[in-house]
């Protein structure tokens, strides 16, 4: 029976790379798969997966108005899919997520997706909310704080490395805005931050 994973992390932990080295082990395998992305992430160019090692992909654009029931099935009538693989899962709507369960369920096809769990202000994206309470199974990758320790959050900074605590839940930009941290240090910059514009 197919099942639904979502593969959670914070920035920089590999997610792209880990969904590139599964889609390359069932193509080698000679098995069809299908890849996704968010058509609002543009930072290495419209409908690529990208990873920070240099691995990229092409892969099929959703936005909020994406079928992915219709556009997966009917690629599957002209090539039977072994699997979908879908990149920037946090910006699925829960009606995509839904989708994306019933592929696993009524079409018998395995959902792959990987994505941020929570935003830069820590609240949990719609589609990453949706993923974790409907997924078959949920797997955390792992990156690293600048203490050592396991990095859950993602510190969104300025151009001076200043963490930002206000603004839009999306802002598409490269690594260099975005702070993989755990949780204490995630705090504690937030809080050093909100205290510096308390005292300007």
């Amino acid at each position: 029976m197919a099942k639904l994973y979502f593969y959670y992390a914070s920035m920089n932990a590999g997610k792209s790379t880990t969904l590139l080295q599964a889609d390359f082990n069932y193509r080698e395998r000679g098995m069809e798969t299908m890849l996704w992305t968010a058509a609002l992430d543009d930072r290495y160019g419209a409908g690529q997966i990208t990873s920070r090692i240099g691995l990229l992909a092409e892969a099929h654009k959703f936005d909020p108005e994406s079928d992915l029931w219709e556009g997966v099935t009917a690629e599957h009538r002209n090539r039977p899919l072994a699997c979908v693989l879908v990149d920037e899962a946090q910006f699925l709507s829960r009606a995509q997520v839904l989708q994306l369960a019933r592929l696993a369920d009524e079409a018998n096809i395995p959902v792959l997706c990987y994505g941020l769990r929570t935003d830069f202000a820590a609240n949990l994206f719609p589609g990453s909310a949706a993923l974790l309470g409907l997924a078959d199974a949920l797997v955390e990758l792992k990156a690293v704080c600048e203490c050592g320790r396991k990095a859950t959050m993602n510190l969104r900074v300025d151009e001076q490395g200043r963490a930002v605590v206000e603004g839009a839940q999306t802002e598409i930009g490269g690594n260099d805005r975005y702070v993989a941290m755990c949780r204490r240090h995630f705090m504690q910059k937030r809080r050093e931050a909100a205290q510096g514009r308390l005292d300007a």
